[in-house]
């Protein structure tokens, strides 16, 4: 039997995990996911899982390294100013073609900008952060459910192509309250990890492995690439495997649409409503919901585009996605924006409310 309960946002990153067969967290508080680290620290131990309170961020990331080396499935969680502290792990882990899950809950920046809601951490996440232009999966949750569920799809992802995935949440749906079924998902096999570091002993070759972040064996020592052009080779077609195989977005009312919302984490809940109320005004708008944000959906954004739809993107920022769509789309498309100066309080407690997109709309429209 399916249970359900209500939980928030940070606490379904803990039942997602769990319910993905987590073995390990290691983190550090940071505002506004610290509830994501509380929920660990009390609920790994009594399963009989591994916690750990990091010094620092950039020593969590590390432990991560030393947790999916083992082939146990891990993660930790952290904020804009914590991710920027662990983009040198981040390289290395996904050099070392380790499958790890990093939870991001966004707040305002730069720098120490603001501990309330955001989505300011786009650009540096879906790039890849640290040096080297390797890939990661993004995944973006609009609801307390689909942290829980992505959560999970990311443990898959991760152990499917032996790469870090990455869960963009935001301080909204961190921190509102849902009713969530806790449900564990099945998503198929994954591949053996038959290249994890677990002692001598338990190694069927019975010598000693390790685990590098070079060249030399891209961390899989039985593995060897005769040539740096040669492991560059296996990165870019694994990373054409990815963009190709994993791309997820939501349509909403986008059929007859003249135009298409683009947005992604609570502004895109904020644009359905505002959707609502503007088809009983007889205005034809719907929503294109990224929920890959690498790979990016491009292909139905620019189905609507050459078919003459309006673009209007909204984000909760001085526009980072908007960059994404531009390039989606011909260059005679109407993009339009909307974001973070439009809220309704200028503080940073200010939102981007179902009003201010309505009004948007009926000045493209």
């Amino acid at each position: 039997m399916t249970e359900r309960t209500l939980v928030k946002g940070n606490e379904a990153v803990g039942w997602g995990a769990v319910n993905a067969g987590c073995d390990g967290f290691f983190g550090y508080p940071i505002t506004p996911q610290n509830s994501v680290i509380e929920w660990f620290a009390r609920e790994l131990p009594a399963r009989g899982k591994v916690f750990v309170q990091s010094p620092s961020e950039t020593s969590a990331i590390m432990m991560v390294f030393g947790g999916a080396a083992a082939g146990r499935r891990v993660l930790t969680s952290t904020s804009g100013p914590g991710w920027a502290l662990m983009q040198e792990g981040m390289s290395h882990l996904a050099a070392a073609d380790l499958p790890a899950v990093v939870v991001i809950t966004q707040r305002g920046g730069p720098g120490q900008g603001s501990v309330r809601h955001a989505q300011m951490d786009y650009l540096c996440v879906t790039r890849g952060g640290g040096n080297g232009g390797y890939k990661n999966i993004v995944l973006a949750p609009a609801s307390v459910q689909e942290v829980h569920d992505l959560v999970q799809l990311a443990f898959y992802l991760a152990d499917k192509y032996w790469n870090p995935v990455i869960v963009l949440s935001d301080a909204i749906i961190g921190l509102i309250s849902e009713t969530v079924e806790l449900k564990a998902l099945e998503f198929g096999p994954v591949p053996e990890k038959t290249w994890a570091v677990k002692g001598r002993a338990n190694h069927a070759e019975k010598v000693v492995r390790r685990m590098v972040h070079t060249s030399v064996s891209a961390g899989k020592i039985l593995e060897g690439y005769p040539t740096y052009l040669s492991w560059m080779a296996y990165k870019d077609d694994k990373y054409k495997t990815m963009a190709a195989a994993e791309v997820r977005h939501e349509a909403y009312r986008s059929d007859d649409a003249d135009l298409v919302i683009v947005a992604y984490g609570y502004p895109s809940r904020v644009c359905k409503e505002a959707i609502h109320r503007a088809r009983t005004e007889g205005l034809k708008v719907g929503l294109i919901r990224p929920i890959s944000l690498w790979p990016f959906p491009a292909a139905p954004i620019r189905e609507k585009a050459e078919r003459g739809c309006k673009i209007l993107v909204v984000e909760d920022s001085l526009g980072q996605m908007v960059d994404d769509v531009k390039a989606a789309v011909p260059d005679n498309t109407e993009v339009h924006f909307l974001g973070m100066l439009s809220r309704h309080l200028p503080d940073d407690s200010g939102m981007i409310l179902p009003k201010t997109v309505l009004d948007k709309i009926r000045s493209i429209l």
